[in-house]
């Protein structure tokens, strides 16, 4: 399976953006679906993930309440939804799938990644 993250770019803080994460290949319908970063110099922290359906997601503390995870399995696409992004958001965002139908927070657990899409948040 190939994942594909776009929308990442340059925008202002307390701006938004939302990043896509197509898949082709197969079909990731009962795959469960994340999105990590990585800013220079860090290690790859998880930012969310959503199940199977979307009818589960998980966030970590540091983006709770202002990105959202969701999903369209009819397009094989999960999307992050950013708001108020602040200058610490800046980072490679990648997107992720694992093998089975519950969130997912761990990344060793994820089994296919994407290439990243770099998101920069100007103070």
């Amino acid at each position: 399976v190939q994942l594909q993250a776009s929308g990442g770019g340059l925008v202002q803080a307390g701006g938004s953006l939302r990043l896509s994460c197509a898949a082709s290949g197969r079909t990731l319908g009962n795959y469960a679906r994340g999105w990590f970063r990585q800013a220079p110099g860090k290690e790859r922290e998880f930012v969310a993930a959503i199940n199977w359906n979307g009818g589960s997601t998980y966030s970590a503390d540091s983006v709770k309440g202002r990105f959202t995870i969701s999903r369209d399995n009819a397009k094989n696409t999960v999307y992050l939804h950013m708001n108020s992004l602040k200058p610490e958001d800046t980072a490679v965002y990648y997107c992720a799938a694992a093998c089975g139908i519950a969130v997912v927070t761990t990344l060793h657990q994820y089994s296919s990644w994407g290439q990243g899409t770099l998101v920069t948040v100007s103070s």
